[in-house]
């Protein structure tokens, strides 16, 4: 039986895109793998989240300068392309997933950290026997930044995380009537400070959930919150558990997800497959992943915005089949899919 070692040493972040990522291609890749064995290379504190009959390598901080025997395994994945995790030896084949370039978008990194970034990317990229990415987008990304030499790169989307099997809770935060939902790291390139302004003129709330990466721009979102007179409806909710965010994506009016960078944009998907309208930034990925019965601001002007929404929600409130689209489209993104692709990619290595 060929072995596969998943390098999920990003599940480190809980309550992250990139630790739902490593947890949901773990369990496909479990489901879904006949000819392989599949071990985890992850943090020890995460626990033994893909069961207790997984096979675990247990990341220490001595791995980044000396791997684990690594002669046994047929694949290493790094499924981040920040891992700093790579096989000295270079008889075993590496895939290494690549979910963005946000440090070349916008000006969240100096020239010189861009060169840095770019440099680091470039050597795992050379290391690597197989690349993916999450997006065409990111795809062409890589091919506008970086040297791929040829080498085989391959487009495989994340599937879509809902679980019926996880009934919706009610959190501590409940706005008290209509409201908007966005979800994500308070983070400076997530765009959130615009949101506020779309409370002008109505009754409605904002709730943002997510833990707080960067508590300066969390006091920026408060800020314009102030400027626009809606403080009092912009409601923080910090991280959320799974049955939480069902919660607020089966109550909200709306999702509304203005990013400037994204590799894919999980909540995107998640949101439609509630049937709920989602109102995207045009930015990198979104409208790839959005399609055609998103809504998107094309500009963060707050009169435009609030007419962005005005409109959007009549059309929902109007087209009878919106709904059903919406939640079809969610779950054409599919993780048994996905991890059936990355199989594939395994044995052409082997």
């Amino acid at each position: 039986m060929h072995k596969i070692i998943l390098d999920c040493e990003r599940m480190k972040y809980p309550h992250t895109g990139l630790y739902h990522f490593c947890l949901q291609l773990g369990r496909s890749l479990l489901k879904e793998a006949v000819e392989e064995a599949i071990s985890f290379f992850m943090p020890r504190k995460c626990g033994p989240v893909f069961g207790t009959h997984a096979q675990y390598i247990y990341q220490h901080a001595v791995h980044k300068w000396i791997l684990p025997a690594t002669a046994k395994y047929n694949v290493w994945h790094a499924t981040h392309q920040g891992s700093q995790y790579f096989p000295a030896n270079r008889k075993i084949p590496v895939v290494l997933t690549v979910h963005d370039l946000n440090f070349l978008k916008g000006n969240f990194k100096s020239a010189a950290k861009r060169k840095t970034c770019l440099q680091a990317l470039q050597h795992k990229i050379d290391r690597a026997d197989h690349i993916t990415t999450i997006s065409q987008f990111v795809l062409d990304d890589l091919h506008a930044h970086i040297r791929l030499n040829n080498k085989p790169a391959t487009v495989i989307y994340n599937g879509c995380n809902i679980n019926a099997a996880i009934l919706p809770a009610a959190p501590l935060v409940q706005p008290g009537g209509l409201f908007l939902f966005t979800i994500g790291t308070i983070a400076v390139k997530k765009n959130f400070h615009v949101l506020p302004a779309l409370l002008v003129n109505n009754d409605k709330h904002l709730v943002i959930a997510g833990i707080v990466q960067d508590e300066a721009y969390k006091k920026e979102i408060i800020a314009a919150a102030q400027k626009a007179g809606v403080l009092s409806r912009v409601h923080f909710t910090g991280p959320v558990t799974e049955a939480e965010k069902y919660w607020y994506y089966q109550h909200c009016e709306a999702v509304v997800f203005p990013s400037l960078a994204e590799g894919f944009g999980l909540p995107v998907i998640e949101a439609m497959a509630f049937g709920k309208p989602v109102f995207l930034s045009t930015q990198t990925s979104l409208p790839e992943i959005g399609g055609e019965d998103a809504f998107y601001f094309n500009d963060f002007d707050p009169e435009n915005m609030r007419e962005v929404l005005q409109r959007g929600m009549t059309v929902y409130s109007t087209d009878t089949g919106l709904v059903e689209r919406l939640k079809a489209r969610a779950y054409s993104f599919n993780w048994q899919n996905t991890a059936r692709k990355y199989i594939e990619i395994y044995r052409g290595l082997y």
